[in-house]
């Protein structure tokens, strides 16, 4: 209510002059791995089912408290809308090598919003980064040689990438 929502500003504006207010949203979550450089390919997309009302650090590291749903729990075209939306969010910011990218999956309309693109996800053999690839049919081990070859490939890209800027002045 908007009485709650001032109150909120309120206390929110005690620890930055910036806040930002977001629609609340009954969502599920939904994360897809993204590998490559210039052509990033998506594995298919897992759940992540908090026991609790919040995905705290202990439930995700601790408590193994939380279900992983792998394949997630969606029709083949939102499967294939979440995937390249992955897919585009990996190129708009220029990824390269890997990311996880997060969406909250709107229960009631099933619409799709891009939460995060976390550049250094988990690669633990229970991380849900690699897991996603083994369920898209991509064991860790091809995982690692395939990361191993973009990092070359980048790096043969940036070394042949002149860094000095020549003026006629």
């Amino acid at each position: 209510n908007r009485s709650d929502l001032l109150e909120g500003l309120m206390e929110a504006a005690r620890f930055d002059r910036r806040v930002l207010i977001e629609r609340g949203v009954n969502a599920r979550e939904i994360e897809v791995s993204v590998l490559g450089n210039a052509d990033p390919i998506a594995s298919i997309a897992g759940e992540i089912r908090p026991m609790d009302d919040f995905y705290t650090y202990e439930a995700k590291y601790l408590l193994d408290t939380s279900e992983l749903i792998i394949p997630a729990d969606v029709d083949a075209a939102t499967m294939a809308k979440i995937r390249e939306a992955a897919v585009a969010a990996f190129k708009a910011i220029d990824g390269a090598g890997m990311a996880r990218v997060d969406f909250l999956l709107d229960r009631d309309t099933n619409e799709i919003y891009l939460n995060e693109v976390n550049t250094i996800p988990g690669f633990t053999k229970i991380s849900m980064y690699p897991k996603l690839w083994a369920a898209t049919g991509v064991s860790y081990a091809e995982l690692v040689d395939q990361l191993i070859d973009l990092a070359l490939q980048r790096k043969a890209e940036r070394d042949n990438t002149e860094r000095i800027f020549r003026s006629n002045e």
